[in-house]
């Protein structure tokens, strides 16, 4: 037991906690690069697309492992901005804002775009048709990856950012060190909390981003049928 641990017997525990809460922080960063992967191997087949997969990297910090994602985000904003414009630029604009309004039938707007996916990929395949649907004609690109990228971005700017991802292999006493460099009351705490803040807002943009991603995989599982 360290030696402040007598001053405050809560300590262990606090340290416990952190632990738990650090690889919970790992699960969600797993799950992303697992579902930026996935994403990444649809639009390579159905768009194109001739996008890298990514890899966790398990001797780096949890700030460069968010920076992965980021950057892997980034591009695929950038791929789905350029189909967008080119559907913007090719569909009529009373078409285009039916493939924008989420009340129109997913059937209706797969078909409206075929008809011309064909102009932007070289070739026309209903699987193609729906990923433009569900990508461009969601709020994925605006809404969902802006939101993750933000959460990551925060994720690597905080104190959170400097552990290293495989440091729970060290022990719970590394980890402590690793982290705070110190066993006060306040240091844990403050630890904890920024986990515990991160955490939240982590796990709820992580959990659209997979459903937006296993909605375009199921769209495109249904037209291959």
């Amino acid at each position: 037991m360290a030696q402040s641990d007598f001053l405050y017997p809560e300590n262990p525990r606090r340290r416990q906690e952190v632990n738990r809460l650090h690889q919970q922080l790992l699960d969600c960063l797993y799950d992303s690069f697992q579902a930026t992967n996935k994403l990444i191997e649809v639009l390579n087949m159905h768009l194109g697309c001739r996008l890298d997969s990514i890899e966790m990297k398990k001797d780096g910090t949890i700030k460069e492992n968010c920076d992965i994602i980021i950057r892997a985000m980034t591009k695929i904003q950038s791929v789905l901005q350029k189909v967008d414009e080119a559907l913007k630029d090719k569909l009529e604009p009373t078409l285009y804002r039916k493939l924008q309004d989420i009340k129109e039938r997913e059937t209706v707007k797969i078909a409206m775009v075929q008809k011309i996916i064909s102009v932007i990929l070289g070739e026309a395949t209903s699987a193609a048709s729906a990923v433009a649907v569900k990508l461009v004609g969601s709020n994925l690109t605006t809404g969902i990856i802006n939101k993750l990228v933000n959460v990551l971005t925060q994720i690597g700017a905080s104190l959170l950012g400097s552990i290293g991802v495989a440091v729970l292999g060290l022990g719970i006493d590394m980890v402590f060190r690793a982290i705070l460099g110190a066993v006060e009351k306040t240091q844990l705490e403050a630890a904890i909390k920024s986990y515990e803040k991160h955490l939240v807002e982590f796990k709820s943009a992580s959990e659209k981003y997979h459903h937006a991603i296993t909605e375009v995989t199921n769209a495109v599982k249904r037209q291959m049928k």
